[in-house]
């Protein structure tokens, strides 16, 4: 596991390597040049999840028409940035904001550097409901948006619907849907479902598959409302 610097440290050496006189070139694909040329396997996964989250961040925060002032703070809802690496974080979001490549060019871009990692593209999927969310609300821009990267990732349609499931609530909260589970499930059933699933979403596992530890929101995230939907399902608490 990395120091809390070391991340936003590498991820400032390959901002530093692209060239600037390419500017036909799209911005994603010399950033993938840089990863894939200067960095270790296990460097390399955690920045590429870094810019793929950033890149495709700025890019919904473009679909959906609406930018925060502060654009640093759309991807501090989800990574721990230090103050000294904001310029960095903002110089990428902008980069990827003003890029005429449209947002499923980076798609396919970034299922391409992920391509043996399914389930990091589902983090990364999940990753984007944070920031969605991040105003209250995930907006019918934004889910569209969402449905989409997911389509072009090959998420599953039921695997999709489970994790918007866990960040956006049509109606009651529903906690069978969340484990994935069928209702009437018997209490060793979802106490299986809730075990596999909190151990599959273990922060020390979504570092192993090349999640950043700076990336911790979205690993709290995820246990509180696993935690949540079990603690309805066994105790009957409300929603």
């Amino acid at each position: 596991m990395f120091a809390l610097m070391s991340l936003w440290s590498r991820l400032s050496d390959v901002l530093a390597r692209l060239p600037l006189v390419d500017s036909v070139t799209p911005i994603l694909d010399r950033i993938v040049e840089a990863v894939r040329s200067s960095l270790g396997a296990d460097a390399r996964r955690q920045v590429a999840f870094t810019v793929s989250m950033i890149a495709l961040s700025a890019k919904m925060a473009k679909a959906d028409g609406v930018v925060t002032e502060d654009e640093v703070s759309v991807v501090k809802r989800l990574f721990e940035v230090p103050d000294d690496e904001r310029r960095n974080v903002a110089r990428l979001f902008n980069l990827a904001k003003q890029d005429v490549a449209g947002f499923e060019a980076y798609a396919h871009k970034i299922l391409a550097l992920h391509a043996e990692e399914p389930q990091l593209l589902e983090d990364i999927v999940d990753g984007l409901f944070v920031i969605a969310k991040a105003d209250g609300i995930v907006h019918d821009r934004e889910l569209a948006f969402l449905e989409r990267v997911a389509e072009i990732f090959q998420v599953a349609p039921q695997t999709f619907v489970r994790i918007q499931a866990r960040h956006v609530r049509v109606g009651d909260f529903d906690p069978y849907l969340v484990l994935g589970i069928p209702r009437g499930s018997s209490p060793d059933e979802v106490k299986t479902a809730y075990r596999r699933l909190a151990t599959e979403h273990h922060p020390d596992r979504l570092v192993a598959r090349g999640v950043p530890a700076e990336c911790i929101r979205l690993a709290t995230d995820r246990m509180a409302s696993l935690n949540k939907a079990y603690t309805l399902i066994t105790r009957g608490v409300p929603a």
